[in-house]
C-alpha cells in the first residue's frame, strides 16, 4: 500500500502553522510498512483541492487528508471529496448530538454552520472525534481508500492513532499483529548509535528497526509482524536485547518515558526532594520537571537568578566570589546548588548557568554553560558543557543533560533507579 497525505490549510501555505500532522502521520504509517511517497499541502481552495486528489489518485491507493473539516466556509474538505467521488453528505448523529450537547453544557447558543461539522461522506466508516466535534471518517471507493482528519493535532493523532490505524492494521493483515517499542538513548549521536548497530540495520526483516534523533536524543523504533501478540513481543524483545549489548550504556528509557520523567521516578523512589537555581534556563529545569504527573512529590522549589544581583540577593552568594570567578564559572554553579539547597531544605539542589548564546556573556562563548549539583551530605560536583546550537536548543540541550547527569551521579552514589 502506497500512501499520499495532503493537508489542507492557507494558514499552512502562509508559513503560519508548521506541517507537524504530516510527520506524525508518516510516522505512524512507517510503522505498518506503508510507504509515503509524497506530501501535498493546498489551500482552501476547492479547485486546487480536486487537482490535488487526482494527482494522488493516481500515485497513491491510500490518501489521507488532514484540516479542512471545521464549521467555517473555507473549511470544504469534505465538501469538496464528496464532489469528486459523487457521493452526498449525511449527517452523522452521535457527532450532532455531541455537538449539541456541547454548546448547552458552556450556555451558548448553537450556530447553523456548526451543524456542517457532523457532516460524513455516505458509506464511510466514522472516526470517532474524543477531543474535538468534527469527526473523521474512512470510506473505500474505486480501488483507493480515503481518510479524513481533523486539521489540530490534538484531535487528530488520537483518532489516527486510536480510530484510524486499527481500521489500517485489519485491512492490511487481517487479524495479524503489529506491534511497535521505541528504545530511548542519550549521550550518543545518531550517525554514532547508527554505526554501533549498523550490522543489524543491514540484516533487519521482521521486525523492523527506524532510528529517528530529536533534540538531542536518539531513538530506535522496533516493530514486529505476527499473527500472535506473544510472539510479536518475543520478536522485538531478542531485537531489544541485541541492540542493548551494544549501546545499552546509553539507554535511559523506553516508548513515551522522557529523560525528565525517569529522573522524576527515581526521585521519588528514592524519596528525595530538589530544588533549582537557574540563570540562562529561566525556570525551564524546573518547568520540564513540572510536566510530569506526581512531580509533586519531590519538586520543592526554586529560583531563577539570571542577573548577578538576583544571585547575590535571592540566593545569598558573596560578590567577592562573583568578582574573583564569573558568573559563567564552575564556581558561581556550584555555590548556586548549594545555597538554592540550603535555601529550600531539599536533598538535591541544582544550579545552571552559562552564556545561551548568540553573543558571549561575561567574557564567556556562546554556548559555555556549568552546571553544579548539590546533594545533601556530600561535596558539590560540577560539569561544564560547550554547545554550538542555537540560543533556545542550547538552553533545553542543557536541561536535559542535567538530568541526565544528575541520574547518573545518583547511580554512581549507590541510589536505585526504578
Amino acid at each position: 500500500m502506497n500512501a499520499e497525505i495532503i493537508a489542507v490549510g492557507s494558514e499552512l501555505l502562509l508559513g503560519q502553522i508548521a506541517n507537524t500532522n504530516a510527520k506524525f502521520i508518516s510516522n505512524q504509517l512507517s510503522e505498518l510498512g506503508i510507504n509515503v511517497y509524497y506530501h501535498t499541502v493546498v489551500g482552501d481552495n476547492a479547485n486546487r483541492l480536486k487537482s490535488a486528489i487526482e494527482i494522488a489518485e493516481s500515485r497513491a491507493n491510500l490518501i489521507i487528508f488532514s484540516g479542512g473539516l471545521g464549521p467555517t466556509k473555507d473549511d470544504l474538505t469534505k465538501e469538496t471529496i464528496a464532489n469528486h467521488l459523487g457521493v452526498s453528505l449525511t449527517f452523522d448523529e452521535t457527532a450532532l448530538n455531541y455537538i449539541e450537547q456541547f454548546f448547552a453544557k458552556i450556555n451558548r447558543p448553537m450556530t447553523e454552520n456548526n451543524r456542517k461539522q457532523a457532516l460524513i461522506l455516505d458509506g464511510s466508516e466514522v472516526l470517532a472525534n474524543h477531543h474535538g466535534m468534527a469527526p473523521g471518517m474512512l470510506l473505500e471507493k474505486n480501488n483507493h481508500t480515503y481518510i479524513l482528519l481533523p486539521g489540530p493535532p490534538k484531535e487528530l493523532e488520537p483518532m489516527f492513532q486510536y480510530e484510524a490505524k486499527p481500521k489500517l492494521v485489519a485491512r492490511l493483515n487481517g487479524e495479524s499483529v503489529i506491534m511497535s517499542h521505541v528504545l530511548r538513548f542519550y549521550g550518543i549521536g545518531e550517525a554514532e548509535l547508527e554505526h554501533k548497530v549498523q550490522h543489524i540495520l543491514d540484516t533487519q526483516t521482521n521486525p523492523t528497526i527506524a532510528p529517528l534523533a530529536s533534540d538531542g536524543e536518539v531513538t530506535l523504533r522496533i516493530t514486529a509482524k505476527s499473527n500472535s501478540e506473544q510472539v510479536a513481543k518475543d520478536l522485538i524483545k531478542a531485537k531489544e536485547d541485541e541492540i542493548l549489548a551494544i549501546v545499552g550504556e546509553f539507554h535511559y528509557g523506553n516508548n513515551d518515558d522522557s529523560l525528565a520523567s525517569k529522573l522524576v521516578e527515581m526521585l521519588l523512589h528514592n524519596k528525595l526532594t530538589i530544588s533549582a537555581a537557574e540563570s540562562l534556563t529561566a525556570g525551564l529545569f524546573q518547568s520540564e520537571l513540572a510536566e510530569i504527573s506526581g512531580v509533586s512529590g519531590t519538586l520543592v522549589g526554586g529560583v531563577v537568578t539570571y542577573t548577578e544581583n538576583a544571585k547575590i540577593n535571592q540566593l545569598g552568594i558573596e560578590k567577592s566570589l562573583l568578582d574573583q570567578y564569573g558568573i559563567v564559572s564552575q564556581e558561581c554553579a556550584a555555590e548556586m546548588a548549594v545555597k538554592v539547597r540550603e535555601k529550600f531544605g531539599t536533598d538535591i539542589g541544582v544550579g545552571l548557568t552559562g552564556a545561551a548564546g548568540p553573543e558571549p556573556h561575561d567574557g564567556q562563548p556562546a554556548g559555555t554553560i556549568w552546571i553544579g549539583f548539590s546533594i545533601k551530605g556530600y561535596e558539590p560536583v560540577t560539569r561544564q558543557l560547550k554547545l554550538s546550537g542555537m540560543r533556545n536548543t542550547n538552553r533545553l540541550r542543557a536541561v536535559k543533560l542535567a538530568f541526565s547527569y544528575l541520574m547518573r551521579l545518583l547511580a554512581e552514589k549507590g541510589y536505585e533507579k526504578k
